[in-house]
């Protein structure tokens, strides 16, 4: 059988799409279950977290996909460039039977911090059920990916028998949200076991609740810290105070370089990208994002181009002395954690250099400088017009039953630039639960339900056209005649 025959005319029996809908719907109550003990399980892969919960959450996973029926399991772990061992990641298999495609499915079952619990309606790590939303840290970012793929292989081995024999390989990692540290060592060791023709990443979403989006580009990253000296020590800020600024003074200055006076980034040798068709009103990108009245928006031209196709600099973390164990004192240094975004068209290595240039050619008053680079991942921009992306959008459709736009994303994803490089033959499909008001990374995430669902079976659809649509006792007695 060869999958690109009948990939460009996706299409299955009505049949078989409604026996997949309701293998799907049979069994939602159970994978919200799954999904929210999934969630009780606080893996953080950040330093100065407990590593113990990362091990704990996967071999959950492992004894998900177990469960779920796959016998080659592992769980794994590399080492990064600094020889640190990385977080535990889960790989799983399911050979493909001869003329059949294989299919790559990721997702990551590490998390955010929580951060304040005061910000939350609920505790964090206790998913609650309201409203048809599931409430809790990493229930759309990225456990729902998790849920979506065991339960779409449940609803295909459902309804095409378990030897239906489409391929399957399966990497839930487990530092994504620490930037993918050890995923370099991972490729070079264990990459030829993820051998696919197409992968679905789910760790993606929806443009907006009942409206799917397959996310067709994606920026990438660059970040690392800046650090400005300005004293040997420490002076009294009333008998030094005057001739000589201290750090943080210095550093705001420094940071305020970086930005254009329209907000937009004002790092030389940056390009910005493809502007995409699609776009947002003002007043939507507002109510999703939470920017109250008033407070007004940076850069120039449309929202969507602002999101994905222009480079945005963000200073995400700041040391210095902390408020309260202020005293009048200069301080002789100060620390700033930039995250730049990079649009399709930068590359990494010549966007960090760019920065690093920048902040040794800005600094007033002759500060010292120290530039730390950190992690960096390439952007990513998918052919719209391969057939594995035209099933993608032709199995959107249908499970939604509205028409799937392809859009871009701001954010990034490590795995997908690693995998593009590994494999540029492999077709990746972005897809996922989120959708505008998920709050991914922030207090109060939850993941609607019913966009779960139709995201399940969107998948299940997906691979079901790449399988060809037949049970598998239903082509083995056509090949007998």
């Amino acid at each position: 059988m060869k999958f690109n025959e009948y990939l460009p005319q996706a299409h299955l029996p009505p049949a078989t799409l409604e026996a997949l809908a309701a293998a799907v719907d049979a069994n939602m109550a159970h994978y919200v279950t799954v999904l929210a003990d999934l969630v009780s399980v606080p893996g953080v892969a950040w330093a100065g977290f407990d590593p113990h919960a990362l091990d704990l959450s996967a071999r959950q996973v492992q004894d998900l996909f177990r469960a779920g029926g796959f016998a080659d399991l592992s769980i794994i772990r590399t080492a990064d460039q600094t020889g640190a061992e990385g977080a535990p990641g889960v790989v799983a298999k399911r050979p493909a039977a001869e003329g059949f495609p294989t299919v790559l499915l990721y997702a990551h079952h590490d998390v955010q911090p929580a951060g304040p619990l005061d910000a939350w309606g609920s505790e964090p790590f206790s998913a609650v059920e309201k409203d048809g939303r599931l409430w809790g840290r990493g229930v759309a970012d990225d456990k729902a990916g998790i849920v979506m793929h065991l339960a779409a292989i449940h609803a295909v081995d459902s309804v095409l028998g378990p030897d239906h024999g489409l391929g399957l390989a399966v990497f839930v990692e487990g530092e994504e949200e620490a930037g993918s540290p050890s995923l370099q060592g991972f490729m070079a060791d264990y990459g030829q076991e993820l051998l696919a023709d197409a992968a679905i990443v789910a760790d993606s979403g929806s443009w907006k609740i009942g409206i799917p989006g397959l996310t067709t580009s994606l920026r990438g990253l660059v970040d690392g810290t800046i650090c400005v000296r300005v004293l040997d020590h420490a002076l009294h800020s009333g008998t030094y105070g005057g001739p000589v600024l201290d750090a943080l003074a210095i550093l705001a200055r420094l940071m305020a370089t970086f930005h254009n006076a329209d907000g937009s980034v004002a790092v030389e040798g940056l390009v910005e990208g493809p502007v995409e068709c699609l776009d947002m009103d003002e007043e939507t990108f507002r109510r999703d994002a939470g920017v109250p009245e008033g407070v007004q928006l940076a850069g120039t031209g449309t929202i969507t181009s602002r999101l994905w196709s222009k480079p945005a600099l963000s200073f995400v973390g700041l040391d210095s002395q902390p408020i309260a164990t202020a005293g009048n004192v200069l301080l002789p240094e100060a620390t700033v954690k930039f995250s730049l975004r990079l649009p399709p068209g930068n590359h990494p290595d010549q966007a960090m250099e760019a920065v690093r240039r920048h902040a040794l050619n800005n600094v007033p008053f002759g500060a010292k400088v120290t530039f730390t680079p950190g992690s960096k991942s390439m952007p990513f921009r998918a052919d719209s017009n391969h057939p594995m992306v035209q099933a993608a959008l032709w199995s959107l459709e249908k499970a939604w039953g509205a028409q799937p736009v392809s859009m871009g994303v701001g954010g990034s994803i490590p795995f997908v630039a690693a995998l593009a490089a590994a494999q540029p033959q492999c077709s990746i499909i972005i897809t996922g639960a989120e959708d505008p008001d998920s709050r991914a990374h922030g207090a109060n995430e939850s993941v609607h339900l019913g966009e779960l669902r139709n995201a399940i079976l969107a998948e299940a659809l997906f691979l079901t056209a790449l399988q060809g649509g037949v049970p598998t006792r239903t082509r083995s007695l056509e090949g007998r005649g």
